[in-house]
């Protein structure tokens, strides 16, 4: 077997990690921050000592992967299912999206019919457009807004339903998206089996899903994990560290989001083609606005926002005697860069009372704003032409990441395929040993 490193704690490293000490590798795992689970996780509040996600994360049934690793690493039990979505519209009004048990794909006929904030016509025309959707090949991806306007959806149903359901999922906007990912999202997630629309919600912290149960496979499994390692520069065969100290192995996994991957790489590698077409990736940020307040305001554990700055609001109930928590989700939200933090504050409090009247006389505690710039990247019309394979130029040098092919877009499940698949290039070239290395003459970056 292999050794093999690991530059990145996040879902993809940690996949890839699981993926190859689970065959028999000798891992070691690199994480610049003091703990797993990257953009997926969660840090402490210094107000209020309590454990909080940067950005309330979901799954859905079509996650497999991710789930399946949950279920590898003994937290499957921490996702609660969702079995019903509530819909809230700012005039204080809800439906309710469930399913029937009926054959997908018309499971989910009724929920779509008893949405109150869609006409009958505007349900009618939604319809045709998912069934022509399906139809459409699933590599075509024109730009999205334009194909829905060509196929009788209204400005009013593509704010209403498409932008609903896709801001969420994609992180980035209907005007901006292309139809490939768009498409995958009812397919994968509405129409092609009868749970894959359901939403698990983590009832933990996400931070509490690297924990205890992840810490004792690692041990298990003979991976080594170094917190606050952090990494100056990767190549084939190995890593130098911020402290000048040099680690090799035979093969190395760099599992860090794509807006770091060419920092850390030396010139001669990140001017070739392969790695240079990773910069032209456009970001999109994701803002959740954490709320503490003096008493509980939702009925149910969350809501969808429609006709709203926010797209979910999410509830976790009394933290501590009189303190209730809520996180309202602002995807795709660059409109909000102009803004300053008591702006956007006031905004989504301002919101939240229109929304939901006992707002009116609750008393907030405390309210944390927090924006991920670089959350995701952009599901742009012809993404997929920058993405990356796992397999490199480079023998033994792999990379993993949400943003490689993985035909998925930014998501968990796609981060956790990413290292499943990096994972199956390293157990290729361990079983090859013919196979050479392609020749860099590089320096190492000093300490």
């Amino acid at each position: 077997m292999a050794s093999v490193i690991v530059v990145g704690g996040g879902l993809a490293g940690l996949a890839a990690t699981v993926a190859l000490a689970g065959r028999g590798h000798a891992v070691t795992l690199l994480e610049s921050r003091p703990r797993l689970g990257g953009r997926a996780s969660s840090f402490t509040d210094p107000v209020s000592g309590e454990l909080v996600d940067a950005c309330q994360h979901v799954s859905m049934g079509c996650c497999t992967a991710f789930h399946g690793l949950c279920e590898t690493l003994g937290v499957r039990g921490l996702l609660e299912p969702q079995k019903r979505l509530w819909f809230r519209t700012p005039d204080g009004r809800e439906s309710i999206f469930a399913a029937d048990p009926w054959p997908a794909p018309f499971h989910l006929g009724r929920a779509l019919l008893g949405a109150h904030y869609l006409t009958a016509t505007e349900k009618l025309r939604i319809a045709y457009a998912m069934v022509r959707m399906v139809m459409e090949s699933p590599e075509a991806d024109p730009p999205l807004e334009a194909w829905l306007l060509t196929h009788m959806q209204t400005r009013r149903s593509i704010d209403r339903f498409w932008s609903v359901v896709l801001v969420s999922a994609l992180n980035e906007t209907v005007a901006n998206v292309g139809l490939k990912y768009a498409r995958k999202v009812f397919v994968d997630g509405f129409m092609r089996t009868r749970d894959g629309h359901t939403v698990h919600v983590p009832s933990v912290p996400l931070g509490r899903l690297y924990g205890d149960e992840l810490r004792s496979w690692m041990r298990t499994h003979g991976v080594v994990t170094r917190l606050g390692s952090g990494v100056r520069e990767v190549r084939p065969g190995g890593v130098s560290l911020r402290d000048g100290e040099v680690l090799t192995a035979d093969s190395v996994v760099l599992a860090v989001p794509f807006e770091r991957v060419l920092d850390l790489l030396p010139e001669a590698i990140r001017t070739q083609p392969f790695f240079a077409r990773i910069g032209r990736f456009t970001p999109s940020p994701i803002t959740s606005v954490h709320l503490w307040l003096d008493r509980e305001i939702l009925n149910h554990p969350h809501a969808v926002l429609v006709d709203s700055l926010g797209q979910w609001v999410f509830t976790r109930g009394e933290v501590a005697p009189g303190r209730h928590y809520l996180q309202v989700v602002v995807s795709a939200s660059r409109e909000l860069k102009v803004l300053g933090r008591e702006e956007i504050q006031t905004r989504i409090v301002d919101e939240l009372k229109r929304l939901y009247p006992a707002m009116n006389d609750a008393k907030v505690l405390q309210v944390k704003v927090v924006t991920e710039q670089t959350a995701t990247f952009s599901v742009v019309p012809g993404i997929d032409e920058l993405r990356p394979t796992q397999r490199t130029p480079l023998a033994g040098f792999v990379l993993a990441g949400d943003y490689t092919q993985t035909g998925w877009p930014a998501t968990m499940e796609g981060a956790v395929r990413s290292g499943q698949l990096a994972a199956a290039v390293v157990d290729e070239h361990s079983s090859s040993p013919d196979i050479s290395p392609v020749r860099i003459e590089v320096e190492w970056r000093g300490g």
